[in-house]
């Protein structure tokens, strides 16, 4: 059975961007720091994959994924990624009010729930797993019961200097009082990151 699984790159104190994150400075002020476990970056998706062994690994089990959630603003300020992801899989929205004009073949928008969304593209992605983009989307997803699995890339330290980036957009904010328990089933340590991965318990 496919599960959905969020990536994230997240600072010691919890942000997964820097302040004043917008379209045309998506990660906020600083927040590319938090992109530093990744390639140096290029045209191609391949260009991001990093040097570091297990980061490649975190890597391309992201890429080995068969469909993309993603949050609508997250999608606006990635321009849905041009309407490729990675090698062509569907990407789904959630949303309250569909954008007339989709100029993306494979991003597909969806109004009727996040659960709906989420069924949709885990039956698009067949038996392999669905990624998940975004941190408000994640928080509704944890909330519905419908994330499978949390893969957090923690950044301890760049330069040997912890990364508190103090202000921006956190990911676990606006969750209920209500506990959600996780189970920590893999650590990898990459070149200045630690790849945390959580799976959710369920009741």
């Amino acid at each position: 059975m496919s599960r959905l699984i969020l990536y994230m790159a997240m600072s010691l104190d919890g942000f997964i961007t820097g302040p004043d994150d917008n379209k045309d400075n998506p990660a906020g002020a600083g927040g590319m720091r938090l992109m530093e476990w990744l390639g140096q970056g290029g045209p191609e998706v391949a260009d991001w994959r990093p040097s570091d062994p297990n980061s490649q690994i975190v890597f391309d089990e992201s890429l080995a994924t068969g469909a993309v959630v993603t949050g609508r603003r997250t999608g606006d300020f990635a321009d849905y990624w041009g309407g490729d992801h990675h090698d062509g899989v569907p990407i789904f929205v959630p949303t309250h009010t569909p954008p007339a004009d989709n100029r993306h073949e494979r991003v597909h928008f969806v109004s009727d729930g996040i659960a709906a969304c989420v069924e949709q593209a885990k039956t698009a992605g067949g038996e392999r797993d669905v990624m998940l983009h975004g941190a408000y989307t994640a928080q509704e997803c944890l909330k519905a019961g419908l994330l499978d699995v949390l893969e957090i890339q923690l950044m301890p330290e760049i330069q040997l200097m912890p990364v508190l980036l103090g202000e921006g957009r956190r990911l676990f904010e606006g969750l209920p009082p209500e506990h959600i328990e996780l189970d920590l089933v893999r650590t990898l340590e990459g070149s200045g990151v630690l790849h945390l991965r959580y799976e959710v318990r369920r009741a």
